[in-house]
């Protein structure tokens, strides 16, 4: 295990961050980017019985290049099944078959609710984005969820302004009460500067690790919520050798992960 910082990117740190998540035999729904590395990374390495399944109907594909969508051809060839989108958000989703889902949103809050849907008031909002797509109800109706995200108070707030995908939506008990399924709803944010977890009591995301070159006081000072800190907080393993070989040499020849670094992933 290395951990300086000329051997890996920060984006490849985020993507063995999240494959660390997933244990084998989980039932995965990945989109792309980091999603599908994470993913990958975990399969080939310590869940090799982990199923990996893309929105679009694909069910464990075996891409050589990193897809560019759900729908990218590359996934077709080798794949266990092709489906549909009925297939997987239907039979596999609301049939409560899904383990793990990975999500990312322009904002994240403290319960870890995302909002892919508008920025400012609903009615009159700053900006209008793109909206759920698959995202309700995979953070819905998985069993736990991944967060990806940029760490600055941009991205991450105290409250949504619209939850898009609920997390824990308002504390204890909310998604219960909603009539979501006992004991789903996220499990990590993995953000450029950290890994955060969410505490069983009051479902807030609270500091577990902090990446190699960032300090607790910093990723304090960049959370727009009372982020409170472990008391075991530790540096985040950096990539061991087989998670870097698996991700440059099987799954991103190209090094197109590397686009990461051009969006604020550093």
């Amino acid at each position: 295990m290395k951990d300086s910082k000329k051997e890996y990117i920060k984006p490849e740190l985020m993507a063995c961050c999240g494959a660390r998540e997933i244990r084998d035999n989980d039932v995965v729904i990945v989109g792309t980017g980091f999603p599908a590395m994470a993913a990958n990374i975990a399969k080939y390495t310590h869940a090799p019985g982990a199923v990996m399944m893309q929105e679009s109907g694909v069910i464990d594909a075996q891409p050589k290049r990193p897809a560019l969508s759900v729908g990218d051809p590359c996934l077709n060839p080798g794949a266990a099944m092709i489906g549909g989108l009925v297939d997987i958000m239907g039979m596999y989703l609301q049939g409560g078959w899904v383990d793990v889902g990975f999500l990312s949103g322009s904002q994240v809050d403290k319960f870890g609710n995302i909002n892919t849907t508008a920025i400012g008031d609903y009615q009159q909002p700053q900006s209008r984005l793109p909206g759920s797509g698959g995202a309700n109800p995979i953070g819905s109706l998985a069993k736990r969820t991944l967060i990806i995200s940029l760490h600055d108070k941009r991205r991450l707030a105290e409250r949504v302004d619209f939850i898009t995908t609920p997390g824990y939506i308002d504390g204890p008990g909310a998604r219960e009460r909603w009539g979501l399924p006992q004991g789903t709803g996220p499990s990590v944010i993995i953000t450029n500067k950290a890994v955060m977890r969410f505490d069983a009591e009051t479902r807030e995301a609270y500091l577990a690790s902090f990446h190699p070159d960032c300090t607790v006081e910093e990723i304090v000072a960049n959370t727009p919520w009372d982020l409170k800190v472990a008391s075991d907080v530790a540096p985040t393993i950096p990539p061991m050798t087989e998670e870097l070989r698996v991700l440059r040499e099987v799954l991103d020849p190209h090094r197109m992960i590397s686009i990461y670094e051009k969006r604020g992933y550093v």
